[in-house]
């Protein structure tokens, strides 16, 4: 059992969870596997509603997003997460909300796609010790996906993050680099490379299956920072 006082293990727990947001853990608008996002929003007046739970370490946990577009080109997205550090016994609890737009003007299939996205949230951290915190967290990031006929698609993310807590804010560049490939009808294969500044690159390989129109069920496992990662969920358009 860990023995520190709780302002110092809450203060480990809390500088855990910021790398984590760091390195897009929990990202606002990417479709699920995948951590890189692409440049693309759905038709205009549809919904979106997603989740599904997610390993990175011993950090494991489950997160839903619901989103719309009201606008041509434009998604608001509202996402939730709750989850469990198994690192420390007993294991730290955290649970946090997000809200963000996604403006994507320039869209097509084949060829470039590009647009910007940003973020704000907020996790309530308890260590289930006495000792409980707050990190908020605001993001932008910049979105590039090319679309090839024969239906790849590249996808570039560029962003920077800002994590707030005890009064001390923290800034970091993020980056990713993804690639869905087609298989059979309706089953792509997801490939990608994410990171932020003063870590290692995470890479992961995902899998999507369109099981009806709109309904789709997927999963990806990886690697980064000496950590696995894992992740499971499905996701409706309509």
């Amino acid at each position: 059992m860990n023995n520190a006082n709780p302002p110092t293990r809450l203060a480990g727990v809390v500088a855990a969870l910021v790398v984590l947001l760091s390195v897009g853990a929990a990202p606002a608008f990417a479709e699920r596997p995948m951590q890189v996002d692409d440049a693309g929003t759905p038709d205009l007046g549809e919904f979106e509603i997603e989740g599904g739970w997610s390993r990175e370490g011993k950090v494991r946990g489950w997160d839903m997003a619901i989103g719309y577009v009201p606008v041509e080109n434009l998604k608001v997205e509202l996402g939730f997460v709750r989850g469990r550090d198994r690192a420390d016994d007993p294991n730290p609890t955290f649970r946090g909300a997000d809200v963000g737009l996604k403006w994507v003007p320039i869209q097509a299939d084949v060829g470039l796609s590009a647009g910007v996205a940003v973020e704000y949230g907020r996790v309530r951290v308890d260590d289930r010790q006495g000792g409980k915190g707050t990190v908020r967290e605001r993001g932008v990031l910049a979105l590039v996906s090319w679309g090839f006929a024969s239906g790849q698609v590249a996808h570039l993310n560029l962003g920077r993050e800002w994590e707030r807590e005890g009064g001390k804010t923290e800034a970091v560049n993020t980056w990713g680099v993804g690639f869905e490939q087609p298989l059979v009808e309706r089953l792509q294969l997801t490939l990608e490379v994410f990171g932020a500044e003063h870590r290692g690159p995470s890479r992961q390989v995902g899998l999507r299956y369109e099981i009806v129109e709109g309904v789709k069920l997927s999963g990806a496992v990886g690697r980064g920072n000496d950590q696995t990662l894992a992740n499971v969920g499905v996701s409706w358009e309509f």
